[in-house]
């Protein structure tokens, strides 16, 4: 697991360019929901990033994202890397393989490849790693720390434009 400075480390680059963040996941299903939950939280605090919950279905995000063109694509899901619930990985597309497993039916490295076909784009994918993702379920206590600290770490990586 990274620590809160190892990750601001790593996504800190991302400082004072145009970047993309898209929340995947399920709102009705657990710990599936932190895309979606984060990318909530970052509107109300008015980051300068673009947002795009893209719940369930990435693919139909794929052209605007085009569209913005940006420097940086920050993708947040629910992704079984095998770690301890909670646990926030930031993964390369090419990182990905066969560990690591989405909730979803367009796989993030699927998603990232046609973007990629069409513009230059840096992507980081931010994965936490859920404790569980049954239709029905609250957030677990793990994940919920998580959220937040991910979005006071991009808050102040993307503060509000004054």
């Amino acid at each position: 697991m990274a620590t809160g400075e190892q990750l601001f480390e790593q996504l800190n680059k991302l400082h004072d360019s145009k970047t993309v963040i898209v929340g995947i996941g399920n709102i009705l299903k657990g710990d599936d929901r932190v895309g979606p939950l984060v990318c909530q939280q970052l509107r109300h605090a008015k980051v300068c990033a673009e947002l795009i919950d893209a719940g369930t279905v990435p693919e139909n995000y794929i052209q605007p994202i085009i569209k913005k063109a940006p420097q940086n694509l920050l993708i947040i899901d629910a992704i079984d890397s095998g770690a301890s619930p909670g646990t926030i990985s930031i993964f390369k597309p090419e990182q990905l393989n066969s560990f690591v497993f989405s909730t979803h039916t367009l796989s993030p490295h699927l998603f990232v490849d046609l973007v990629h076909q069409e513009i230059d784009v840096d992507v980081y994918i931010v994965g936490v790693q859920p404790a569980q993702i049954q239709l029905g379920q609250p957030l677990s206590a793990q994940v919920s720390k998580a959220v937040q600290s991910l979005v006071n770490l991009l808050s102040s990586i993307f503060p509000p434009t004054k």
